[in-house]
């Protein structure tokens, strides 16, 4: 019996392995570039799963693949660019899946901001950004400061805060000359402590996993930086932390799965920032794995398989406390390696590195996520113990950088 990846988050793949082999189950891996998971991959043994490498965007050429798979189960789509596609080849083959109305909402940040306002769940409305007079209107409806960013984006990409007139029309003209995923809209900015949410729902009813910690650079950009897991809130806090996420994922029909939820704790309450349907991205489903004590990525297969994951009423057994530091270089180029890796075993939290780019390739955006080569982990007793850790071990690293070559210069 065989359960299909289409695509995956960076990490996770050894954790689905071990899933998918304790229920049974045998994983194929659907790629487009197996090299983008070599960091995982060269950790596994050769037959720990299949590897087909073929184009994923071809839906056609993919749902061909999924009807000659031995003995197929269940489909995995985990990643924000594979969700739609995703949800299309479960509906056609008869998987076990999610309403693909309720993922086509959850790539709408802008609908989804609607929805939330007409349950009565966020202050704030979406406005759309287009045709003229779009300035005039959006300083009458939603106000400064506010964000404009785009209902389809991914990683903090195509995010403008604009706190004044001026940001807004700087804001505007630079929107203008990108390409979007989707199409350009403003909502409030809400100014809070930002979290997400790691969520696992199963017949419309939501267990919080734990909460992460995202320390995001300083305005009026929005890259991530530093996350820890899991926050120690309040037992009451939690509690309604918990009661209020029901009622968002409820809002949007959310029924199944994991989510990832952000969202910002305002003086007035929790509101959301997006909802993704799916496992944290980055470290996040490792740190679940270890600060949880259970491999999460089980109930991830068990809901692939249509299976109510034990996951939604397990006890679970603990374990240390996670952060990680995504390692960015302090200039744009090319990406040359890093250095200080050396000192990381003589640092409390065993830290470790993560990496996510390899020597040659590109590092062109600094001012999002798109930016980091790799991630410095480690743990301790509590998050904020583990957070120390992270920061000491990556302030020890070094991600470097050589400029591009110039247009016409000659190669080596």
């Amino acid at each position: 019996m065989s359960v299909v990846c289409l695509e995956s988050l960076t990490f996770g793949i050894g954790h689905l392995v071990r899933a998918a082999d304790a229920l049974g189950e045998r994983l194929v891996l659907l790629t487009r570039d197996p090299a983008y998971y070599a960091h995982e991959l060269k950790r596994l043994a050769p037959d720990a799963l299949d590897v087909v490498e073929t184009d994923t965007f071809d839906v056609e050429h993919v749902a061909d693949l999924l009807h000659r798979t031995p003995g197929l189960r269940g489909l995995i789509s985990s990643t924000d660019t594979w969700t739609l596609i995703g949800a299309e080849l479960s509906e056609r083959l008869g998987l076990p899946g999610l309403d693909p109305a309720v993922l086509r909402l959850t790539r709408d940040k802008a609908a989804v901001r609607d929805r939330l306002h007409a349950a009565g769940l966020t202050r704030g409305r979406a406005m759309d950004v287009t045709g003229h007079g779009a300035e005039e209107t959006l300083l009458k409806e939603v106000g400064l400061p506010a964000v404009l960013k785009d209902t389809a984006g991914t990683g903090s990409q195509n995010v403008w805060l604009a706190r004044d007139e001026p940001e807004l029309v700087a804001a505007l003209d630079e929107a203008a000359g990108r390409e979007l995923k989707g199409r350009l809209f403003a909502e409030p900015y809400f100014s809070g402590p930002v979290y997400s949410a790691e969520t696992l729902t199963w017949a419309g009813r939501t267990r919080l996993l734990g909460v992460s910690s995202r320390l995001m650079s300083p305005e009026p950009y929005f890259r991530e930086e530093i996350t820890a897991f899991p926050v120690a809130f309040p037992e009451a806090r939690r509690a309604m932390l918990e009661r209020w996420l029901g009622e968002v994922l409820a809002a949007i029909g959310y029924t199944d799965r994991f989510a990832h939820v952000e969202f910002v704790l305002t003086t007035d309450g929790p509101e959301v920032v997006e909802i993704n349907p799916r496992i944290g991205g980055a470290l996040v489903g490792e740190g679940m794995c270890r600060a949880l004590g259970v491999n999460v990525y089980e109930a991830m297969i068990e809901t692939a398989l249509g299976l109510r994951p034990h996951l939604m009423d397990a006890d679970l057994p603990g374990g240390p406390a996670v952060a990680f530091v995504l390692g960015y270089p302090a200039a744009p180029g090319v990406f040359t390696g890093v250095t200080g890796l050396d000192r990381l075993a003589d640092m409390p939290g065993s830290p470790a590195w993560y990496p996510v780019r390899s020597v040659g390739d590109p590092v062109e955006h600094l001012g999002d996520s798109r930016g980091y080569a790799g991630i410095v982990y480690a743990e301790g007793e509590t998050a904020e113990l583990a957070t120390h850790h992270a920061v000491a071990a990556a302030n020890a690293v070094r991600v470097l950088t050589e400029p591009f070559p110039r247009a016409g210069d000659a190669g080596g």
